[in-house]
């Protein structure tokens, strides 16, 4: 039997028509920490859970594979890419791994979904991509921001003109974190740093609400002992003249907010990588909606979603990777402003 998640949420007849609107797949975990733990809880909520999981620390995923109902556990990465029944990877593995797995499972004709940031710059990112199209597979980046259903709504009402033209889109995102010099947070090893870590949904968020993606950047750091940010601002532009600034932090609290300045009113929302709610205050009436739509507990539920409707062809889905790659762009150009690379990062 699979563990009831965590965070149980009633699932609505309306619910499962968004999550199982494509046939399900098998899914494999690669790492078994805190937010594969999520994953699994999400998969349980709707009465699913993964078919098999890997991790190097086999007393750890024997007790992840236990508590969730998992079926098989592998001893090795090469046994999971040649189990015939295993249809998408999943990859909750420290950021310098992410392309060496995603690599790996393309290679073994798997499906990938891989946990945020999806690569470390954009050159591997654009090699992945080009590698998953050859091999008429899906790589789909977890980032919850390009999955919500509420940013879908009002990216459609944004086309539809019901919010007016965005001018500025301004993002916050502060999380305190004690130096610690081997931490996933500040190793150079690992990925770490504010722009990796947070940036990417400040930027998913920013490249969500722009006609194009930026094409000028100015980004600042301040650098942690080991070298990676430990918080940034970036202001960009782009051909249209929309302005956008974001402001990161792991030394400082910040609310996870955002407001899109318009040219009749602004959207604001808080809370916002997993955000199932937003207002419009609209100008000069100086009235006030609320924009519902979604759940934040289903929020992992939605990207297997995306990710299994993808699969099956849907455009929509696989649109998403555009904005994934634009967002890798943005945040690459701004790390290498600062002159800062990852160790074997050319």
């Amino acid at each position: 039997m699979t563990q009831q998640a965590a965070n149980h949420v009633e699932i609505s007849s309306e619910d499962l028509a968004i999550l199982n609107r494509a046939p399900q797949l098998r899914w494999v975990t690669l790492g078994c920490g805190l937010i594969a733990h999520e994953m699994a809880e999400a998969l349980a909520q709707q009465g699913r859970c993964f078919a098999g999981a890997f991790s190097r620390t086999p007393a750890k995923v024997q007790e992840f594979a236990q508590r969730y109902g998992i079926e098989r556990v592998y001893t090795s990465v090469d046994e999971v890419m040649a189990d015939p029944d295993v249809d998408v990877v999943y990859i909750a593995t420290p950021h310098t791994t992410h392309a060496f797995y995603i690599r790996a499972a393309l290679m073994a004709g798997k499906h990938v979904m891989c946990e945020k940031a999806i690569t470390i710059n954009v050159s591997e990112l654009d090699e992945l991509q080009a590698l998953a199209a050859d091999k008429g597979l899906v790589l789909m980046d977890s980032c919850t921001i390009l999955h919500m259903p509420l940013y879908k709504e009002l990216r459609r009402r944004l086309e539809a003109g019901d919010f007016g033209r965005v001018h500025l889109v301004q993002v916050n995102f502060g999380s305190f974190h004690e130096f610690d010099a081997q931490s996933r947070f500040f190793n150079p090893v690992l990925g770490g740093g504010a722009m990796l870590d947070i940036g990417v949904y400040a930027f998913s968020l920013v490249r969500t609400f722009f006609s194009s993606i930026p094409t000028e950047l100015v980004s600042l750091e301040n650098p942690a002992p080991t070298g990676v940010d430990d918080e940034c601002a970036i202001a960009m532009r782009n051909a249209e003249g929309q302005l956008g600034v974001i402001t990161l932090t792991l030394q400082a609290k910040q609310p996870k907010r955002y407001v899109i300045a318009t040219d009749t009113g602004y959207l604001e929302g808080m809370e916002y990588p997993r955000a199932d709610v937003a207002t419009f205050r609209k100008w000069p009436e100086n009235t006030v909606e609320t924009i519902a739509v979604g759940k934040r507990a289903l929020a992992l539920n939605y990207v297997v979603a995306d990710v299994e409707a993808a699969v099956a062809g849907e455009q929509d889905a696989i649109r998403i990777n555009t904005w994934s790659r634009d967002v890798m762009k943005l945040m690459t150009d701004s790390r290498y402003a600062w002159d800062f690379r990852f160790p074997g990062e050319e």
